[in-house]
């Protein structure tokens, strides 16, 4: 099952620990390995996104669901320098793009407190105690949330909302007078700009997952080549 994990722990050293033996639990196929970064929340509340390898297997976090939810843990104090600059702009604050739940990231937003460091990962297992136990024994505390699509859902809603309020504008502006209509027709040409811009959102998000699924299928292949054969 496609999932995130977040594993919270006291500092730095255990954190890469964790990191270490996720890669560990990867070459063993006991888990899919996608993508993943150790990030450190500091006292300031900002959080501070490690270098290294730690973009994970796919090579870059840009549009993928760890690096939206690294986006998304900055909050308002934002990220502070150490990922690259590709990856710090753009979709990666897009909420859309973390594919769980609100419950989740308010989860691990409180759990991520100042001080705390943290592994995020993008895995695919079928087992969950593999993770746990090497987790629990570094003393990190495991969040886990299976990856939806719900975006597709979250988007055809939005989108249905601003189409219905473009009709009542229109049938507004047909019964309003000249003035009226003027400024109504404005709101219309507004809206019709917010609807392109989010049907292009949707296209270009549409893209990125396609290109995703493209790199972890080109990714599970290159594993499979490299393992011995039985």
């Amino acid at each position: 099952m496609d999932r995130m994990l977040v594993v919270v722990f006291d500092n730095e050293n255990k954190a890469y620990e964790g990191k270490k033996a996720l890669t560990r639990l990867d070459d063993e196929g006991s888990i899919n390995l996608y993508a993943y970064a150790v990030l450190a929340k500091r006292a300031d509340g900002t959080v501070s996104v490690k270098q290294g390898d730690d973009v994970g297997p796919i090579g870059t976090l840009v549009g993928t669901s760890v690096g939206a939810l690294i986006g998304v843990l900055g909050g308002p104090a934002g990220l502070v320098a150490g990922v690259t600059a590709g990856a710090a702009g753009g979709s990666i604050f897009d909420l859309h793009n973390v594919r769980i739940g609100e419950d989740f990231i308010d989860d691990v937003s409180k759990a991520l407190s100042p001080n705390k460091v943290a592994v995020v990962a993008q895995v695919d297992e079928e087992w969950t105690t593999p993770v746990d136990t090497r987790m629990e024994a570094l003393g990190g505390t495991v969040y886990r949330r299976a990856l939806s699509e719900v975006t597709d859902t979250a988007n055809q809603e939005e989108l249905t909302a601003m189409k219905a309020d473009l009709a009542q504008f229109k049938a507004e502006a047909a019964k309003e007078s000249a003035d009226r209509q003027a400024k109504i027709q404005e709101k219309v040409k507004q809206l019709e700009s917010k609807i392109q811009a989010h049907l292009q959102k949707v296209q270009d998000r549409r893209r990125a997952a396609e290109r995703q699924a493209q790199v972890k299928a080109q990714f599970l292949k290159s594993k499979a080549d490299s393992r011995p054969s039985l």
